[in-house]
């Protein structure tokens, strides 16, 4: 395996990056976390682990542009890789980045193991939401792959973020050509994940601004007019929320209608101050859900489907509090800041509800997992994720279940902050329990202790971990644990 630099054991200074948080013009770079947007990382020059790197394939098929990997030793495995929401407003002009892994050294670990790695940037040089068409692009460049290099003994669909999506229904839609799936910080129900966003927003609203933004005009969530100053106003909002006790409890409760956690850095230890976890929340709020997925993001979902597909539901909210997890911690909240917590939660239910275009919502659910996949599917997720929350895997366990499989489903848990942070030998770790599955028909042992020693069996190199934020590549050892996620708020199954 090739070497790479590594950062500092310590964990490195992020105080130029906690400024960057508070105010609403420079939240773009921490927006990244969220939505997966895992920028090029330069890392020093190294020793080739073999003679040969593997030959890479580019080309373009119906408008998409594709890479491909083989390595010399090719194992037989293909990993054909979807990659997660890349907003357009985030790049300015700049390309997406063509990963093939859950970070940059993913692919060299992957082919340096045999595997031959394939994956679609999709339609749009792979911005803003690629799912309608992302399974057609995939299968086609299946075809391509086996029609050009060859059949693969097993091919493994996996997807990151918003590409577990892509990865599970292209397991169902072509049930004959995928052996298993395998996601990094999936979102696995995207129509039920875009509701309690919605939510999430329409909370925000209510709770924070007087309805106006910066020009006077309505605070627009869906169809907006002035998609980017409804954005702004809430971005404003949340920001200036997170610096007073009676905000970050009004933080809390919004955060709390999409089980959004507070542990926003990788390097740091979960947060125990009820300041910092709010102030965490704050960060996931406005970079994943108000940047990433708000009012402007939204403009392309509505134009490729021909309308809004989400609806807002905001009633029996002492329910769902407390289903959410953090009813504890919002209720101490509340009463630290001197806030009435019915009042608030009456305000949020009496509220007019935002009601989805039937058509779009068709249209959306149209390209939605079921859970009816014959194959196995292994997820991998940080129990620390706001920017995905891993109740999407609870959730989703129990669709598997509804249709008769329950056994084709397992979810693995690492004890860490921040989206997609999993290291290089868990990454592995994981990719080998499911081809275990795959080739024996029968589940081997998911124990953290177990897992854990397997990747550290792997070596130091192996405990490389990405984080986009501050876009440093730090070693972290082996963090497997036994985890049970709050439910899925708004699942649309």
């Amino acid at each position: 395996m090739r070497r790479h630099l590594h950062a500092p054991d310590h964990a490195p200074d992020h105080a130029p990056a906690h400024a960057r948080t508070h105010a609403a013009g420079r939240a773009l770079a921490a927006a990244l976390t969220a939505v997966a947007v895992a920028a090029a990382l330069v890392v020093g020059p190294s020793a080739a682990a073999s003679d040969r790197d593997p030959t890479e394939y580019t080309g373009e098929l119906a408008g998409a542009r594709y890479r491909v990997l083989v390595p010399d030793d090719w194992n037989g495995t293909l990993l054909l890789f979807s990659h997660g929401h890349y907003p357009s407003e985030f790049f300015g002009g700049f390309p997406a980045p063509h990963l093939l892994g859950n970070q940059e050294l993913s692919e060299e670990t992957l082919t340096d193991h045999g595997y031959a790695l394939a994956g679609s940037l999709f339609q749009g040089d792979g911005l803003d939401f690629t799912v309608p068409t992302a399974v057609a692009d995939q299968s086609r460049l299946l075809d391509w792959f086996e029609a050009t290099v060859g059949e693969p003994d097993r091919t493994l669909t996996y997807g990151q973020s918003m590409g577990a999506v892509t990865a599970v229904k292209h397991a169902e839609a072509e049930p004959d050509r995928i052996d298993g799936v395998l996601t990094v910080g999936g979102v696995l129900d995207w129509v039920g994940q875009l509701d309690a966003i919605l939510d999430m927003n329409l909370a925000t609203r209510v709770l924070l601004t007087d309805g106006t933004d910066a020009h006077g005009n309505p605070i627009e969530l869906v169809d907006a007019a002035d998609p980017q100053a409804s954005r702004d106003a809430l971005v404003a909002a949340l920001t200036a929320a997170a610096e007073s006790p009676e905000g970050r409890a009004r933080i809390s409760l919004i955060a709390s209608l999409n089980t959004v956690t507070g542990w926003y850095w990788m390097n740091e230890p979960r947060p125990e101050d009820p300041e910092a976890w709010a102030r965490g929340q704050a960060q996931w709020l406005v970079g994943a859900y108000t940047l990433g997925l708000g009012p402007s993001a939204r403009v392309h979902l509505e134009e490729t489907l021909g309308g809004n597909p989400s609806s807002t539901d905001l009633t029996r909210l002492r329910a769902r509090l407390a289903r959410s997890g953090d009813g504890a911690g919002v209720r101490a909240a509340y009463a630290a800041a001197g806030l009435d917590l019915r009042a608030d939660l009456a305000a949020l239910e009496s509220g007019v509800p935002i009601v989805a275009d039937p058509a779009a919502r068709a249209a959306m659910a149209a390209h939605r997992p079921e859970g009816t996949t014959p194959s196995p599917v292994l997820t991998l997720h940080t129990t620390g994720d706001g920017g995905a929350p891993p109740s999407a895997e609870r959730s989703f366990a129990r669709r598997v279940a509804e249709v008769g499989h329950p056994d084709r489903f397992r979810s693995l848990y690492v004890e860490r902050g921040a989206h997609l942070s999993v290291s290089l030998g868990e990454e592995l770790v994981a990719l080998r329990t499911l081809e275990r599955r795959v080739d024996t028909g029968r589940w081997p042992s998911l124990a953290p202790r177990t897992l854990d020693r397997a990747a550290d069996a792997l070596g130091p190199d192996y405990r490389a971990t990405f984080e986009v934020v501050t876009q440093q590549t730090v070693d972290h050892a082996p963090a497997f644990t036994r985890f049970v996620p709050p439910p899925a708020p708004r699942p649309s199954w």
